[in-house]
């Protein structure tokens, strides 16, 4: 049997045979036409692994017959570049030099920075690659002189082709006959979160582990789960993904979509992330409930609690019944909207002294310095209520909260127009 891993085995030689990435690599996909016409600029492969960034990578050099250099950031050092310059203009690479750097992130500023100017003399073509958001972790420099191209995540669909292409050879390689249901095969192209690599490695996990009986090798469903359970989270607490499952939350909820709040609640959970959880959660009561249902921050509060009471695996109950509530919750974004407006005009310096009636007053001489002498009592006067001018006089007319649509607030509304006779 050949030594090679079988995911290198069954890489992909052309574009058509690129599972997913139809957004750039479709029939009309900007990366493909940039490939066809053989201009290749320097670019930036993001996306998770597995999802056909190094494929590519090695069509466009096959395809555009240049030498394909490849480094890793985290192994690789400017005296690497150096040597892989050294190739261009030599019989070695007749047709110039692709350099393939995997994991740029890992890269410190001053050693993005010394690939500038490889970049800009013409003589190798860059195409770098992340799992990171470049736009994070490559410096504007970098990122100025690069096309970047997203690859996402591949759908279940898509990878599934790929896992029987796999089995095909391992069929071939083992000369045996192998058994696989359409549960099994369904299960690795579901199972390895959207990355192929992983799908095609726990095909060939399944098999080194098969038994064989009468030239048949039966994978069964029960050894697939075993293979790939937890492999399909992706979830990094200090990377994008962190931010992008906190954000999709948040907005689920404020979308009031209890069923994808509570997907993504489990997505946090399922990672232990039970502090990132209770925090945004808490965040969505003031800011997306607001108004509409200002007692759901004390009931939100009281889950959170019960939750760090509780611990994990039970403490995803009172968060559920948080994401539930608040989902099914009206809405009301007035307190951000009226905060962030007050904010705006502190920051652009509009603001001048506390009239002299609003100041501090209990305090021997305050009199004197006239302060609080012809301040109104509100709770002297009927329904608590006396007219009297509490901004300062520069922002006097300054009106930053607007009264909801919802029912509580208009309710207020409609109780202080009737008491401050509007």
């Amino acid at each position: 049997m050949n030594d090679r891993p079988l995911a290198d085995e069954i890489r992909p030689q052309t574009l058509d045979e690129v599972v997913g990435q139809s957004h750039i690599l479709g029939k009309n996909g900007m990366l493909r036409r940039i490939i066809r016409s053989g201009r290749i600029p320097n670019m930036v492969f993001y996306g998770p692994s597995g999802t056909g960034k190094t494929t590519v990578a090695n069509i466009i050099a096959n395809t555009t017959n240049r030498t394909l250099h490849r480094l890793n950031a985290t192994t690789a050092s400017i005296s690497d570049i150096r040597e892989v310059i050294a190739d261009v203009d030599t019989l070695m690479a007749p047709d110039g030099v692709l350099l393939y750097l995997d994991e740029i992130q890992y890269f410190n500023k001053k050693q993005q920075q010394s690939l500038l100017e490889f970049m800009e003399n013409g003589k190798i073509t860059v195409i770098a690659s992340t799992t990171e958001n470049p736009y994070f972790c490559i410096f504007n420099a970098v990122l100025s002189r690069a096309t970047v191209f997203e690859f996402k995540t591949v759908e279940a669909q898509e990878i599934r082709p790929a896992v029987d292409r796999a089995l095909g050879l391992l069929e071939q390689q083992l000369g045996v006959s192998i058994v696989a249901s359409e549960e099994v095969r369904d299960y690795l192209s579901t199972s390895c979160g959207g990355d192929v690599r992983k799908a095609i490695n726990g095909a060939e996990l399944l098999t080194a582990a098969g038994t064989v009986a009468d030239g048949v090798l039966t994978i069964t469903l029960a050894d697939a789960e075993l293979v790939g359970q937890k492999s399909a989270f992706r979830y990094d607490r200090d990377g994008d993904n962190h931010y992008d499952i906190l954000s999709a939350l948040q907005k689920s909820i404020r979308g009031s979509d209890p069923d994808a709040g509570l997907h993504y609640l489990a997505r946090l959970l399922e990672a232990g992330d039970l502090v990132s959880a209770c925090r945004r959660l808490m965040v969505i009561a003031s800011e997306d409930v607001g108004l509409a249902y200002p007692q759901a921050v004390t009931i939100v509060k009281s889950c959170i609690d019960a939750a760090n009471m509780l611990g994990l695996p039970e403490a995803r109950i009172p968060l559920a019944e948080a994401v539930i509530l608040m989902a099914t919750a009206p809405k009301s974004n007035s307190a951000i909207t009226g905060i962030d407006a007050a904010l705006s005009d502190l920051r652009r310096g509009k603001y001048s002294g506390i009239p002299p009636y609003l100041m501090d007053s209990h305090y021997t001489g305050a009199k004197r310095m006239g302060r609080g002498l012809t301040y109104q009592y509100p709770h002297g006067y009927p329904h608590h209520y006396v007219a009297q001018q509490y901004l300062p006089d520069s922002l006097k007319d300054a009106q930053y909260y607007q009264y909801g649509e919802n029912k509580t607030e208009q309710a207020a509304r409609a109780y202080w127009e009737k008491i401050k006779g509007k």
